[in-house]
């Protein structure tokens, strides 16, 4: 089971890798959703062990981008890939919330040999079966990170089956995030059968981005996780 859990900062970062996580998603602005983080944050990052999959968004209002604002995603890329990130996270829509893929073959060609999460542009699609088969025809994209369109994977376990369902005979993963934690991850992962999960806020003391990573949450997800058959 793979453990990605979000970090905002070098000490996140650490704690994490230390309490056992598989991979972390370095985003900034983390109660807009997550953005880009700075060069220095993820250069830093970058210095310990763990993977690191930077967040490609240069803002929070929407996941539909223009021109220039492709052209600021791709430069990122380019910089994330000379800093020595693992991967990278973005998600690009039209303005009638499908899968850009004139924009989404620009951002695949800029991310040449890295590992590319589609992010949660996903639950904002029309239809989420049609747009994984889109992905599906991208062998680049190694991931989709959905809570299955509603607000907490929780609540949508139905949706999150019949995309692991429709995902079982391609190379696409699906990541399960939102809302997940040690109290529920149990649960959770027994109906669904998915190999990774995103974790958020369930990691956090107080369960709130504005406090650090519980590496004792971290250390229960993983134990919940490994719990199940």
């Amino acid at each position: 089971m793979i453990i990605e859990v979000i970090a905002d900062s070098v000490n996140d970062a650490r704690i994490a890798e230390e309490a056992g996580a598989s991979r972390i998603e370095l985003i900034s602005g983390a109660l807009e959703g997550g953005i880009t983080p700075s060069y220095g944050l993820i250069k830093a990052v970058c210095s310990l062990r763990i993977p690191v999959n930077v967040m490609i968004r240069p803002h929070s209002r929407s996941f539909c981008y223009t021109p220039e604002e492709l052209e600021i995603m791709i430069n990122d890329i380019k910089i994330c890939r000379e800093l020595g990130v693992t991967g990278v996270v973005f998600g690009i829509l039209t303005e009638q919330n499908e899968i850009d893929e004139t924009a989404l073959g620009q951002l695949i060609e800029a991310a040449e040999g890295l590992d590319i999460t589609f992010h949660r542009a996903f639950d904002e699609v029309k239809d989420q079966i049609k747009a994984l088969r889109i992905l599906q025809t991208y062998p680049e994209v190694s991931r989709v990170l959905t809570s299955g369109g509603d607000e907490k994977a929780i609540t949508a376990t139905t949706r999150l089956q019949q995309l692991v369902k429709e995902s079982e005979e391609s190379h696409l993963k699906i990541m399960a995030g939102s809302g997940l934690t040690a109290d529920n991850a149990a649960q959770f992962l027994a109906k669904v059968g998915v190999k990774e999960i995103h974790i958020g806020s369930g990691a956090r003391f107080n369960a709130s981005f504005s406090h650090s990573i519980d590496p004792a949450k971290i250390a229960a997800i993983i134990k919940k996780a490994g719990s199940v058959t």
